[in-house]
């Protein structure tokens, strides 16, 4: 077994163990868009030590927002609201999603939200 294999199955064990936390934390709908379909743990920062402030409960659209897919600006006015929560990996991860729309309303929700201002000011550059 490779060295990062087994780093990675551990990290997978440690997200897993935060699985019911995150999943009573979100009653159970995507904490983006608060869909019910095909949910599972999504990791906003896979360097750092698995955190539930770092894990989000995400629908398969959302994960696949946030592992690069496109979305059109319609369909981004669904995660708008997630800018408010007080978790990084929920607010900090759709605005980064929002931020790539280019459209003024989603820029003028990051400026609003309560994101801390270097970090929107990463995510606007």
């Amino acid at each position: 077994m490779s060295k990062g294999y087994k780093a990675n199955r551990e990290r997978q064990d440690e997200i897993s163990n935060f699985g019911k936390v995150i999943g009573k934390r979100a009653g159970f709908k995507c904490e983006w868009c608060g869909g019910k379909d095909d949910l599972r743990v999504w990791d906003y920062r896979p360097d750092s030590a698995p955190d539930p402030d770092l894990l989000a409960l995400l629908c398969q659209r959302c994960r696949g927002w946030a592992d690069g897919g496109k979305a059109d600006q319609n369909e981004l006015r669904s995660i708008r609201n997630a800018l408010w929560s007080d978790i990084p990996a929920i607010a900090e991860g759709s605005a980064r999603i929002l931020a790539q729309c280019r459209e003024t309303w989603a820029r003028e929700a990051i400026e609003e939200s309560l994101i801390n201002d270097d970090v929107k000011d990463e995510i606007l550059k």
